[in-house]
């Protein structure tokens, strides 16, 4: 007799879903040459079909005055609910001011194309400097975060959304999983646990450590990479993929690990990012969450733990997700195994571990990562794809 499983609840304990249906697209699309737009930036789109989708679940649209203060002051939403990050649509003056509070408005993608409808139920001013200083920790406009919040529009507006249909990916469409399918996935591979894991990078033999160390204690890993917007000297998404794909080839067990997109653009928040990532998991029905060295970081602006030190000021029940923290890991020449200072007996000078930068760096030169940071399969693939671009990007600043 095969045991009941009782998946976690979505945050807020409704998955939402704000996907109309044909009768309202079409009530919706014969209304679209009469609507005021609002043209949508990658950012803004990812927020809007991640509400669509339940990803961001309890929203169902972007954060009015209430909820936006209650989260960039508290971490929380006007309700008590903790939230970190604050989910808004910004706009300039020139556009908000002809729309009128209580009608739709027409959403459209970066291209134009009609894409999604704001039930517009309030337009409100903000402090930007206010809010940098509470979501990033600094107001200094070097912070990828911040210099998007100072060149965003002064104005924003709330209200309900609805998204008028769920495109696939440009790029991963068979890697495309919403939130009710992963939950659908989860129960029909029998998996009581799951832990979640959050990269915006190629995954390398510390990523393949401790995720492995999560799976000693729960059913299966939902290996989520993040493929919205990203800093330009991020890793391009489809070559992080391609070196998911070969680390699942050869590497995992193939019927405990699940490779799906992460459709949100990165904010770069460090801690409070944590939290916001953690709750999204959550809502694809992971149990648990890997928080590592630095989670969502960039600079020097956090420190190295301080995205697990977040976590203890809300208390466990509140979030419903178990965060899972891992110090930071490296090849132990000593024990030749992968380790960190918990288990390894090395020395400083016997660890191996090398910055994103200057992997990057390797890479573009088309010097392959030694195996003590990343599987040969993938340090290959990943020096050929790099080393291509940096001779083509060579070629155009030749030509200009």
């Amino acid at each position: 007799m095969s045991r009941q499983i009782k998946q976690i609840a979505p945050h807020g304990g409704t998955l939402v879903n704000r996907i109309v249906s044909d009768r309202q697209r079409e009530e919706f699309l014969s209304k679209a040459d009469f609507l005021p737009k609002v043209r949508l930036s990658e950012r803004s789109l990812s927020d809007l079909e991640l509400i669509a989708i339940g990803g961001f679940s309890p929203l169902t649209g972007f954060m009015g005055k209430a909820d936006y203060q209650s989260v960039v002051l508290n971490m929380r939403l006007d309700n008590g609910l903790p939230w970190s990050i604050p989910i808004t649509l910004p706009v300039t003056e020139a556009v908000a001011e002809p729309l009128n509070i209580g009608t739709l408005v027409r959403l459209d993608d970066p291209n134009g194309e009609f894409i999604g409808v704001l039930e517009l139920s309030e337009k409100y001013t903000y402090d930007k400097l206010k809010e940098a200083l509470h979501v990033y920790r600094t107001n200094e406009d070097r912070h990828p975060g911040v210099k998007v919040v100072y060149q965003q529009g002064n104005v924003y507006l709330a209200g309900d959304v609805w998204l008028l249909e769920r495109r696939p990916h440009g790029l991963f469409p068979t890697y495309q999983i919403d939130p009710a399918e992963s939950r659908e996935l989860f129960l029909q591979k029998g998996w009581r646990t799951v832990v979640g894991f959050q990269t915006r990078n190629p995954i390398h033999r510390a990523h393949e450590y401790i995720q492995k160390c999560a799976l000693e204690i729960v059913d299966g890993l939902f290996l989520h990479p993040l493929v919205g917007a990203t800093k330009s000297d991020d890793v391009p998404a489809d070559v992080r993929m391609r070196c998911y794909e070969i680390m699942l080839e050869h590497y995992y067990p193939q019927d405990r690990v699940i490779l799906a997109i992460n459709p949100a653009s990165m904010r770069y928040a460090g801690p409070r990012e944590a939290i916001f990532h953690a709750l999204l998991r959550k809502n694809y029905g992971c149990t648990h969450f890997i928080v590592g060295r630095d989670h969502a970081g960039v600079g020097d602006y956090y420190g190295t733990y301080d995205a697990q030190y977040i976590f203890e000021e809300f208390e466990a029940h509140e979030l419903g997700i178990i965060p899972l923290m891992f110090e930071h890991a490296f090849f132990c020449l000593r024990t030749k195994t992968m380790a960190t200072t918990k288990t390894s007996p090395s020395l400083p000078e016997e660890r191996v571990h090398l910055s994103g930068t200057k992997v990057r760096e390797m890479l573009r030169r088309g010097e392959s990562p030694p195996p003590e940071f990343s599987r040969p399969e993938v340090a290959a693939e990943l020096a050929k794809i790099m080393h291509a671009m940096a001779i083509e990007e060579a070629k155009t600043e030749f030509q200009i």
